[in-house]
């Protein structure tokens, strides 16, 4: 039996009108529209959270590519015409930059190894012993103001002499950087699988070695994620750098302190001596985010 051209023909153009027709429902199905409506919902709710905070940034990197004229217009300019590095310049050039970023690389890069050194053995232990009380303390810690500390570490380091050295800073960091470590490995470490351990055990290692072969190379996550964060609380920190050091052993958020003067507000030189400080910190952030999310979600599940 033949089947006639022209019916072939007819089939082969109702497919194409066929297959709009379900691209068209589709294209109408509720729950895809509302999918697409919460996305939408999603991406607006960020622009507006994080708006602030990008236009603050971009207005402090305009006041430093600006001449002090332009700073001070009304109304207020915000391209610079042309730019200038005259400020970063200034700065460098009336402060001892160099000098104040090797003491804060000196001291964060020590407190942030310090607190590994101390707070991943310290977590992994208030894991395993299920001490809910000293994790309420490390907690406690954490969420305490610096300014409670100062007053007794500042007393105790005049007395021992060693007041304008980095190492009250180093010290006084710890008070920042080991909460944060602890904190974040007690979450990270109840979290893992705690069969592997006990494979372990059985095969003849003793606690330490559990610790060391089996549950560090598994909470390296965790362990990034509280190195990034410590480092980023010990760079920007502030209080304890403005009251502890001396001249020479200032760190650059004091730095950027120093800059103000009593005649007047520069305000070039004040945010570039800011984008400076901030700078290492935001790339650092920028190019280690996936380890941070990754490291702050994957001990939310129980064996994640």
């Amino acid at each position: 039996m033949t089947v006639a051209p022209q019916a072939v023909r007819g089939d082969q153009a109702t497919k194409p009108a066929a297959t709009r027709a379900a691209a068209q429902l589709r294209a109408v199905n509720p729950y895809r529209l509302r999918r697409q409506l919460n996305r939408v919902g999603l991406y607006a709710s960020i622009l507006f959270l994080v708006s602030p905070a990008i236009l603050f940034f971009f207005w402090m990197l305009s006041l430093s590519l600006k001449n002090e004229l332009d700073n001070t217009a009304y109304p207020p300019v915000f391209l610079p015409h042309p730019p200038t590095l005259a400020n970063f310049i200034d700065v460098f050039a009336k402060n001892d930059f160099l000098t104040y970023t090797i003491n804060s690389v000196i001291v964060s890069f020590t407190a942030t190894g310090l607190a590994l050194l101390l707070g991943v053995p310290a977590g992994y232990g208030i894991a395993k012993s299920k001490a809910t009380k000293a994790a309420v303390l490390i907690l406690v810690a954490r969420v305490t103001p610096g300014l409670s500390y100062l007053i007794p570490l500042f007393l105790m380091f005049q007395w021992l002499g060693m007041l304008g050295s980095l190492a009250p800073l180093i010290i006084t960091h710890l008070v920042i950087t080991v909460p944060i470590v602890v904190w974040i490995m007690i979450g990270y470490f109840e979290g893992l699988p705690i069969e592997l351990e006990e494979a372990a055990l059985v095969d003849g290692c003793n606690i330490w070695q559990a610790f060391r072969y089996v549950a560090v190379p598994l909470a390296r996550p965790g362990i990034v994620v509280g190195m990034i964060l410590s480092f980023i609380f010990s760079w920007n920190n502030f209080i304890f750098g403005v009251v502890l050091a001396g001249r020479d052993t200032r760190t650059l958020p004091v730095a950027v302190y120093n800059v103000l003067t009593f005649e007047q507000i520069s305000w070039g030189p004040l945010a570039a001596a800011a984008l400076v400080v901030t700078a290492p910190v935001l790339l650092l952030t920028l190019l280690m985010q996936k380890e941070i999310v990754a490291g702050l979600t994957a001990g939310g599940v129980k064996g994640g």
